[in-house]
């Protein structure tokens, strides 16, 4: 256990001194299967809300009303290949006892290599800053937040249809467990996303999708277990809002389920930088 922590932190200092910035990992809808990258210096900011409906603020089995809301400090992307890529960050969850998560991926995007070839990709996320051995030493009501979840990603776009991605992970068996306490940290997250209505400019490229699905699933009876759908609308190719419902393996952890709304920026073109 304390191996994997030092191999984890020694990880996430490898990436943040690889271009000290901060963000969420690219995700399609819950879980961190997707193909995309931030672009290389592009600042992204997102705020994400999770909260449930039709269901009274006293209600019993109403257990876990609402998440805290999901700031992403500007993410960036931080490598300046275009066969390697990378992007790093830091989430900010409040409210929250301890708000800090940590992020980063590294991979390689379709036929880079050579025709054919499927994306690739490496990351950890959700690396938090409250561990289990503290939790029980000061009593608190706080869970552990270490989830320090690795993963892998094999993605490829089969036209028409759309984009498929899947991949093992691999999180911190003290942090990630069921709500019987069952460690439950190891599982396989799958998506899928389809984007229609392009936007082309003069010479008929097409710039961006106004309307893209996505739907993804993770499982496990954890923190991450879970899955849902919903609809990106995206106003320009910089900002994007993101609606629909997510479910969850432990309706111990999470409750039943949840509507998000979550919306995205990039932030250069959006400024008119």
């Amino acid at each position: 256990m304390k191996f994997f922590r030092i191999f984890i932190l020694s990880l996430l200092t490898l990436i943040l001194f690889a271009g000290m910035a901060y963000a969420t990992p690219s995700t399609t809808f819950w879980t961190p299967m997707v193909m995309d990258f931030q672009p290389f210096g592009v600042p992204h900011l997102g705020i994400d809300n999770y909260f449930t409906v039709g269901k009274k603020a006293t209600n019993p089995s109403n257990n876990v009303p609402s998440f805290p809301t999901d700031f992403t400090i500007p993410e960036i992307g931080v490598l300046p290949f275009d066969k390697i890529q990378m992007e790093v960050g830091v989430d900010y969850l409040a409210p929250s006892d301890y708000p800090w998560f940590f992020n980063g991926k590294i991979g390689s995007p379709e036929d880079s290599y050579f025709k054919g070839q499927p994306a690739l990709e490496i990351g950890v996320f959700n690396a938090g800053t409250k561990t289990a051995s503290s939790a029980r030493a000061d009593h608190s009501n706080a869970a552990a937040t270490t989830y320090d979840v690795l993963y892998g990603v094999i993605g490829k776009t089969i036209d028409p249809i759309g984009r498929i991605t899947a991949g093992p992970y691999y999180g911190n068996p003290s942090a990630l467990v069921s709500s019987t306490g069952k460690h439950e940290n190891t599982g396989i997250m799958v998506a899928f996303d389809h984007g229609f209505a392009p936007v082309k400019d003069d010479k008929g490229n097409v710039l961006y999708n106004k309307w893209v699905f996505a739907a993804d699933y993770a499982s496990g009876k954890n923190y991450i277990g879970g899955g849902g759908f919903g609809m990106y609308y995206y106003f320009n190719a910089d900002i994007s809002l993101l609606t629909g419902p997510v479910w969850f393996n432990d309706q111990g952890i999470n409750g039943r389920f949840k509507w998000t709304t979550q919306l995205d920026v990039n932030l250069p073109k959006w400024l008119g930088l």
